[in-house]
Protein backbone atom coordinates (compact mmCIF):
# COMPACT_ATOMS: atom_id res chain seq x y z
CA UNK A 1 0.00 0.00 0.00
CA UNK A 2 2.64 2.26 0.72
CA UNK A 3 3.67 2.80 -3.06
CA UNK A 4 0.00 3.69 -3.87
CA UNK A 5 0.19 6.53 -1.05
CA UNK A 6 2.93 7.93 -2.20
CA UNK A 7 1.38 8.36 -5.85
CA UNK A 8 -1.65 9.95 -4.41
CA UNK A 9 0.82 12.21 -2.76
CA UNK A 10 2.72 13.64 -5.31
CA UNK A 11 -0.02 13.92 -7.07
CA UNK A 12 -1.24 16.19 -4.87
CA UNK A 13 1.70 18.88 -4.99
CA UNK A 14 1.83 18.78 -8.49
CA UNK A 15 -1.86 20.27 -8.46
CA UNK A 16 -0.22 22.37 -5.96
CA UNK A 17 2.06 24.01 -7.63
CA UNK A 18 0.93 23.89 -11.15
CA UNK A 19 -1.87 26.06 -12.61
CA UNK A 20 -5.31 24.61 -12.85
CA UNK A 21 -6.18 22.99 -16.31
CA UNK A 22 -8.44 23.98 -17.85
CA UNK A 23 -11.64 22.14 -17.90
CA UNK A 24 -12.94 19.97 -20.50
CA UNK A 25 -15.61 21.17 -22.96
CA UNK A 26 -19.10 19.25 -22.20
CA UNK A 27 -19.31 16.08 -24.10
CA UNK A 28 -22.45 15.17 -26.03
CA UNK A 29 -23.70 12.23 -26.70
CA UNK A 30 -24.43 11.64 -30.72
CA UNK A 31 -25.75 8.00 -32.07
CA UNK A 32 -26.41 6.65 -35.29
CA UNK A 33 -27.58 3.21 -37.19
CA UNK A 34 -27.02 1.93 -40.75
CA UNK A 35 -27.21 -1.07 -42.36
CA UNK A 36 -23.94 -2.28 -43.17
CA UNK A 37 -22.27 -6.13 -43.42
CA UNK A 38 -25.63 -7.89 -42.82
CA UNK A 39 -26.40 -6.14 -40.17
CA UNK A 40 -27.61 -3.56 -38.28
CA UNK A 41 -24.66 -0.96 -36.95
CA UNK A 42 -24.55 1.54 -34.86
CA UNK A 43 -21.71 3.84 -33.29
CA UNK A 44 -22.23 5.90 -30.43
CA UNK A 45 -19.75 9.00 -29.34
CA UNK A 46 -19.18 11.82 -27.37
CA UNK A 47 -18.22 15.10 -29.10
CA UNK A 48 -17.82 18.49 -27.95
CA UNK A 49 -20.05 19.64 -30.94
CA UNK A 50 -22.30 18.12 -33.65
CA UNK A 51 -20.25 19.13 -36.87
CA UNK A 52 -17.18 17.06 -34.66
CA UNK A 53 -19.76 13.66 -34.53
CA UNK A 54 -20.65 14.21 -37.76
CA UNK A 55 -17.38 13.64 -39.05
CA UNK A 56 -16.71 10.77 -36.68
CA UNK A 57 -19.50 9.11 -37.82
CA UNK A 58 -19.19 9.50 -41.40
CA UNK A 59 -15.66 8.20 -40.86
CA UNK A 60 -16.53 5.22 -38.91
CA UNK A 61 -19.55 3.80 -41.37
CA UNK A 62 -17.31 4.54 -44.61
CA UNK A 63 -14.34 2.41 -43.61
CA UNK A 64 -17.51 -0.08 -42.41
CA UNK A 65 -18.64 0.35 -46.22
CA UNK A 66 -14.93 -0.09 -47.60
CA UNK A 67 -14.42 -3.21 -45.66
CA UNK A 68 -18.21 -4.80 -46.68
CA UNK A 69 -17.36 -4.29 -50.32
CA UNK A 70 -13.48 -6.16 -49.90
CA UNK A 71 -14.87 -8.87 -46.78
CA UNK A 72 -18.02 -10.21 -48.07
CA UNK A 73 -18.87 -13.85 -49.44
CA UNK A 74 -22.20 -12.14 -51.05
CA UNK A 75 -20.58 -9.67 -53.73
CA UNK A 76 -18.83 -11.60 -56.49
CA UNK A 77 -16.40 -8.50 -56.72
CA UNK A 78 -15.12 -8.38 -53.81
CA UNK A 79 -11.69 -8.55 -53.26
CA UNK A 80 -12.31 -12.15 -50.93
CA UNK A 81 -14.21 -13.70 -53.71
CA UNK A 82 -11.58 -12.72 -56.65
CA UNK A 83 -9.01 -14.32 -54.34
CA UNK A 84 -11.58 -17.45 -54.24
CA UNK A 85 -11.90 -17.51 -57.86
CA UNK A 86 -8.47 -18.12 -58.03
CA UNK A 87 -8.64 -20.87 -56.06
CA UNK A 88 -5.73 -23.66 -57.60
CA UNK A 89 -3.65 -21.78 -59.10
CA UNK A 90 -0.38 -19.32 -58.23
CA UNK A 91 -0.21 -17.02 -55.04
CA UNK A 92 -2.10 -14.02 -55.08
CA UNK A 93 -1.31 -10.40 -54.04
CA UNK A 94 -4.37 -9.38 -51.60
CA UNK A 95 -5.06 -6.18 -49.58
CA UNK A 96 -4.12 -5.44 -46.23
CA UNK A 97 -7.46 -5.70 -44.16
CA UNK A 98 -8.28 -9.09 -46.30
CA UNK A 99 -4.82 -10.57 -45.03
CA UNK A 100 -5.22 -9.59 -41.70
CA UNK A 101 -8.42 -11.39 -41.68
CA UNK A 102 -7.53 -13.90 -43.25
CA UNK A 103 -3.74 -14.27 -41.18
CA UNK A 104 -6.29 -13.72 -37.83
CA UNK A 105 -8.54 -16.64 -39.28
CA UNK A 106 -5.72 -19.12 -39.78
CA UNK A 107 -4.49 -18.63 -36.06
CA UNK A 108 -7.57 -19.70 -34.63
CA UNK A 109 -8.37 -22.46 -36.86
CA UNK A 110 -4.87 -23.87 -35.88
CA UNK A 111 -5.49 -23.52 -32.26
CA UNK A 112 -9.05 -25.01 -32.41
CA UNK A 113 -7.96 -28.13 -34.34
CA UNK A 114 -10.22 -26.78 -37.52
CA UNK A 115 -13.42 -25.53 -34.97
CA UNK A 116 -13.24 -22.63 -36.66
CA UNK A 117 -12.48 -22.41 -40.62
CA UNK A 118 -12.45 -19.29 -43.02
CA UNK A 119 -12.05 -21.72 -45.85
CA UNK A 120 -15.01 -24.09 -45.54
CA UNK A 121 -17.20 -21.39 -47.83
CA UNK A 122 -18.44 -24.16 -49.63
CA UNK A 123 -20.47 -25.65 -46.44
CA UNK A 124 -21.46 -22.26 -45.63
CA UNK A 125 -23.59 -22.09 -49.13
CA UNK A 126 -24.97 -25.36 -48.64
CA UNK A 127 -26.35 -24.48 -45.03
CA UNK A 128 -27.18 -20.97 -46.12
CA UNK A 129 -29.62 -22.64 -48.77
CA UNK A 130 -31.07 -25.05 -46.22
CA UNK A 131 -31.85 -22.25 -43.85
CA UNK A 132 -33.60 -20.35 -46.41
CA UNK A 133 -35.59 -24.06 -47.69
CA UNK A 134 -35.93 -24.73 -43.87
CA UNK A 135 -34.62 -28.31 -44.47
CA UNK A 136 -32.14 -30.62 -44.45
CA UNK A 137 -29.81 -31.18 -47.11
CA UNK A 138 -28.17 -34.77 -48.02
CA UNK A 139 -25.65 -36.20 -46.27
CA UNK A 140 -23.98 -36.71 -49.17
CA UNK A 141 -23.80 -33.01 -50.05
CA UNK A 142 -22.83 -32.06 -46.67
CA UNK A 143 -19.83 -34.69 -46.92
CA UNK A 144 -18.91 -33.43 -50.58
CA UNK A 145 -19.02 -29.68 -49.26
CA UNK A 146 -16.74 -30.09 -46.34
CA UNK A 147 -13.98 -32.34 -47.85
CA UNK A 148 -14.45 -29.87 -50.41
CA UNK A 149 -12.79 -27.13 -48.21
CA UNK A 150 -10.28 -26.77 -45.69
CA UNK A 151 -7.61 -24.04 -44.05
CA UNK A 152 -5.11 -26.22 -44.31
CA UNK A 153 -5.28 -25.95 -48.08
CA UNK A 154 -4.64 -21.93 -47.61
CA UNK A 155 -1.66 -20.47 -47.68
CA UNK A 156 -0.33 -17.24 -46.67
CA UNK A 157 2.79 -15.66 -46.59
CA UNK A 158 3.20 -12.30 -44.53
CA UNK A 159 6.31 -11.29 -46.06
CA UNK A 160 5.32 -11.14 -49.57
CA UNK A 161 1.26 -10.47 -48.36
CA UNK A 162 0.25 -13.37 -50.68
CA UNK A 163 -2.51 -15.66 -50.27
CA UNK A 164 -2.51 -19.11 -52.36
CA UNK A 165 -5.43 -21.96 -52.48
CA UNK A 166 -3.84 -25.19 -53.37
CA UNK A 167 -7.23 -26.62 -54.23
CA UNK A 168 -9.81 -25.26 -57.03
CA UNK A 169 -13.21 -25.24 -55.72
CA UNK A 170 -12.59 -23.89 -52.48
CA UNK A 171 -14.72 -21.33 -50.95
CA UNK A 172 -13.62 -18.69 -48.24
CA UNK A 173 -16.06 -16.95 -45.74
CA UNK A 174 -15.06 -14.86 -43.15
CA UNK A 175 -18.24 -13.75 -41.84
CA UNK A 176 -17.28 -15.17 -38.37
CA UNK A 177 -14.34 -12.93 -38.11
CA UNK A 178 -14.71 -9.70 -40.09
CA UNK A 179 -17.42 -8.05 -37.97
CA UNK A 180 -15.02 -7.79 -34.60
CA UNK A 181 -12.34 -6.54 -37.04
CA UNK A 182 -14.89 -4.13 -38.72
CA UNK A 183 -15.68 -2.72 -35.52
CA UNK A 184 -12.16 -2.53 -34.41
CA UNK A 185 -10.76 -0.46 -37.72
CA UNK A 186 -14.34 2.08 -37.55
CA UNK A 187 -13.52 3.09 -33.91
CA UNK A 188 -10.16 3.16 -35.20
CA UNK A 189 -11.34 5.59 -37.96
CA UNK A 190 -13.56 7.53 -35.50
CA UNK A 191 -10.25 8.34 -33.02
CA UNK A 192 -8.42 9.96 -35.97
CA UNK A 193 -11.39 11.98 -36.01
CA UNK A 194 -10.55 13.22 -32.67
CA UNK A 195 -13.38 11.68 -30.88
CA UNK A 196 -11.58 9.32 -28.10
CA UNK A 197 -15.38 7.97 -26.36
CA UNK A 198 -16.98 5.60 -28.51
CA UNK A 199 -18.94 2.71 -29.02
CA UNK A 200 -19.48 0.50 -32.00
CA UNK A 201 -21.80 -2.59 -32.39
CA UNK A 202 -22.10 -4.88 -35.59
CA UNK A 203 -24.78 -6.94 -34.06
CA UNK A 204 -23.49 -9.01 -31.44
CA UNK A 205 -19.72 -7.77 -32.04
CA UNK A 206 -19.18 -4.34 -29.78
CA UNK A 207 -15.52 -2.32 -29.49
CA UNK A 208 -14.84 0.15 -27.32
CA UNK A 209 -12.84 3.00 -27.01
CA UNK A 210 -12.97 5.38 -23.43
CA UNK A 211 -15.61 5.51 -21.31
CA UNK A 212 -18.78 8.23 -21.51
CA UNK A 213 -17.78 10.94 -19.18
CA UNK A 214 -18.39 10.16 -15.86
CA UNK A 215 -18.84 6.36 -16.42
CA UNK A 216 -16.39 3.70 -15.50
CA UNK A 217 -16.91 2.36 -18.87
CA UNK A 218 -19.99 1.50 -21.69
CA UNK A 219 -22.19 -0.86 -19.85
CA UNK A 220 -22.78 -3.41 -21.95
CA UNK A 221 -25.72 -6.49 -20.72
CA UNK A 222 -25.36 -10.51 -21.57
CA UNK A 223 -29.62 -11.39 -22.47
CA UNK A 224 -29.80 -14.71 -21.07
CA UNK A 225 -31.39 -17.14 -23.20
CA UNK A 226 -34.32 -17.18 -21.42
CA UNK A 227 -36.11 -15.77 -18.34
CA UNK A 228 -35.29 -18.28 -16.44
CA UNK A 229 -32.77 -18.19 -14.00
CA UNK A 230 -29.56 -19.39 -14.94
CA UNK A 231 -28.25 -22.57 -13.41
CA UNK A 232 -25.01 -22.13 -12.35
CA UNK A 233 -21.85 -24.31 -12.33
CA UNK A 234 -20.18 -24.02 -8.93
CA UNK A 235 -16.94 -22.54 -10.73
CA UNK A 236 -18.90 -20.31 -12.84
CA UNK A 237 -21.11 -17.34 -11.35
CA UNK A 238 -23.17 -15.39 -13.95
CA UNK A 239 -22.54 -12.11 -14.92
CA UNK A 240 -24.82 -9.94 -17.02
CA UNK A 241 -23.80 -6.62 -17.23
CA UNK A 242 -20.06 -5.39 -17.39
CA UNK A 243 -18.18 -1.94 -17.63
CA UNK A 244 -15.83 -2.14 -20.62
CA UNK A 245 -12.91 0.79 -21.56
CA UNK A 246 -10.26 -0.45 -24.53
CA UNK A 247 -11.99 -3.64 -24.72
CA UNK A 248 -14.38 -5.98 -27.53
CA UNK A 249 -16.77 -8.08 -26.75
CA UNK A 250 -18.67 -10.51 -28.97
CA UNK A 251 -21.23 -12.90 -28.82
CA UNK A 252 -21.98 -16.32 -30.85
CA UNK A 253 -25.09 -18.01 -30.85
CA UNK A 254 -28.50 -19.00 -32.43
CA UNK A 255 -30.51 -16.23 -30.52
CA UNK A 256 -31.06 -14.51 -33.87
CA UNK A 257 -30.54 -16.99 -37.01
CA UNK A 258 -31.62 -20.46 -37.13
CA UNK A 259 -34.20 -22.76 -38.73
CA UNK A 260 -35.99 -25.59 -37.56
CA UNK A 261 -36.32 -28.86 -40.05
CA UNK A 262 -37.85 -32.66 -39.32
CA UNK A 263 -38.76 -31.37 -36.13
CA UNK A 264 -35.71 -30.19 -34.29
CA UNK A 265 -33.61 -26.72 -33.93
CA UNK A 266 -30.32 -26.41 -35.88
CA UNK A 267 -28.14 -23.19 -34.92
CA UNK A 268 -26.07 -20.82 -38.22
CA UNK A 269 -23.03 -22.12 -36.24
CA UNK A 270 -21.50 -24.76 -38.62
CA UNK A 271 -18.90 -27.14 -37.28
CA UNK A 272 -16.13 -27.75 -40.06
CA UNK A 273 -14.96 -30.87 -38.41
CA UNK A 274 -18.75 -32.71 -38.94
CA UNK A 275 -20.29 -30.44 -41.77
CA UNK A 276 -22.88 -30.30 -39.17
CA UNK A 277 -24.68 -27.24 -37.41
CA UNK A 278 -24.97 -27.09 -33.65
CA UNK A 279 -28.26 -28.13 -32.15
CA UNK A 280 -29.69 -26.72 -28.77
CA UNK A 281 -29.66 -22.96 -27.94
CA UNK A 282 -26.66 -21.65 -26.52
CA UNK A 283 -24.79 -18.40 -26.13
CA UNK A 284 -20.89 -18.06 -26.05
CA UNK A 285 -19.73 -14.39 -25.02
CA UNK A 286 -15.98 -13.68 -25.25
CA UNK A 287 -14.47 -10.24 -23.94
CA UNK A 288 -11.31 -9.47 -25.40
CA UNK A 289 -9.11 -6.63 -25.89
CA UNK A 290 -9.75 -6.27 -29.79
CA UNK A 291 -12.77 -7.08 -31.76
CA UNK A 292 -11.06 -9.91 -34.45
CA UNK A 293 -9.84 -11.61 -31.74
CA UNK A 294 -13.60 -11.68 -29.52
CA UNK A 295 -15.34 -11.98 -33.03
CA UNK A 296 -13.10 -14.89 -33.93
CA UNK A 297 -12.86 -17.45 -30.88
CA UNK A 298 -16.61 -16.63 -29.69
CA UNK A 299 -17.76 -19.18 -32.96
CA UNK A 300 -14.91 -21.25 -32.27
CA UNK A 301 -15.16 -21.86 -28.13
CA UNK A 302 -19.07 -22.39 -29.16
CA UNK A 303 -18.48 -25.43 -31.24
CA UNK A 304 -15.19 -26.53 -28.92
CA UNK A 305 -17.35 -26.73 -25.52
CA UNK A 306 -16.89 -25.53 -22.63
CA UNK A 307 -13.79 -27.06 -21.26
CA UNK A 308 -11.84 -26.91 -24.92
CA UNK A 309 -13.68 -23.44 -25.68
CA UNK A 310 -12.16 -21.86 -22.63
CA UNK A 311 -8.59 -23.29 -22.73
CA UNK A 312 -8.51 -21.95 -26.53
CA UNK A 313 -10.23 -18.38 -25.49
CA UNK A 314 -7.78 -17.64 -22.49
CA UNK A 315 -4.33 -18.65 -24.53
CA UNK A 316 -5.20 -15.24 -25.91
CA UNK A 317 -3.90 -12.90 -23.25
CA UNK A 318 -6.84 -10.73 -21.71
CA UNK A 319 -9.57 -12.79 -23.16
CA UNK A 320 -12.21 -14.58 -21.27
CA UNK A 321 -15.25 -16.77 -21.88
CA UNK A 322 -18.89 -17.02 -20.84
CA UNK A 323 -21.01 -19.65 -22.36
CA UNK A 324 -24.73 -20.45 -21.46
CA UNK A 325 -26.39 -23.49 -22.94
CA UNK A 326 -29.49 -24.78 -22.62
CA UNK A 327 -30.41 -27.97 -20.43
CA UNK A 328 -32.38 -30.42 -22.14
CA UNK A 329 -35.84 -29.79 -23.75
CA UNK A 330 -36.84 -27.23 -20.90
CA UNK A 331 -35.71 -23.78 -20.48
CA UNK A 332 -33.09 -24.42 -18.45
CA UNK A 333 -29.81 -23.39 -18.59
CA UNK A 334 -26.65 -23.87 -17.13
CA UNK A 335 -23.44 -21.09 -17.68
CA UNK A 336 -20.10 -21.99 -17.61
CA UNK A 337 -16.96 -19.57 -17.39
CA UNK A 338 -13.34 -19.78 -18.13
CA UNK A 339 -11.25 -18.85 -15.27
CA UNK A 340 -10.69 -15.30 -16.14
CA UNK A 341 -14.16 -14.17 -16.59
CA UNK A 342 -15.08 -12.16 -13.58
CA UNK A 343 -17.28 -13.61 -10.93
CA UNK A 344 -19.50 -11.02 -10.00
CA UNK A 345 -21.68 -8.35 -11.99
CA UNK A 346 -21.01 -4.64 -13.09
CA UNK A 347 -17.12 -5.27 -12.95
CA UNK A 348 -14.57 -2.90 -14.94
CA UNK A 349 -12.77 -4.51 -17.77
CA UNK A 350 -10.17 -2.54 -19.44
CA UNK A 351 -8.65 -3.71 -22.50
CA UNK A 352 -5.55 -1.49 -22.02
CA UNK A 353 -4.49 -3.01 -19.17
CA UNK A 354 -6.82 -6.18 -18.87
CA UNK A 355 -7.92 -6.68 -15.71
CA UNK A 356 -10.89 -6.80 -14.04
CA UNK A 357 -12.14 -4.91 -11.27
CA UNK A 358 -15.40 -3.74 -8.85
CA UNK A 359 -16.97 -1.17 -9.81
CA UNK A 360 -18.27 1.84 -7.49
CA UNK A 361 -21.57 2.26 -9.50
CA UNK A 362 -24.70 -0.67 -8.73
CA UNK A 363 -26.34 0.82 -11.83
CA UNK A 364 -26.52 2.18 -15.01
CA UNK A 365 -28.50 3.19 -18.03
CA UNK A 366 -27.23 1.56 -21.47
CA UNK A 367 -24.78 3.49 -23.30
Amino acid sequence: MKPALAGLALTAVLSTAAPAAPAEPTLIRYQRSEAHMGTLTRIVLYASDAATAERAMQAGFARISELDRGLSDYRDDSELMRLAAQAGGDEVAVGEDLFRVLQAGQGIAERSGGAFDVAQGALTRLWRSARRLSELPQAERIERARASGGYRHLHLDAQARTARIDLAGIGLDVGGIAKGYAADEALAAVAAQGVSRALVALGGDIAVSDAPPGRPGWDVSIAPLSGISAKEEKYGSQATTLYLRHAAISTAGDAEQWFEADGRRYSHLIDPRSGWPMQGRSATTVIARHGIDADGLDTAAALLGPVEGAALVESVPGAAMRMEQQIGAGNATQVRTSPGWPRQNRWVYDGSAPTFRTSSLQSASPP
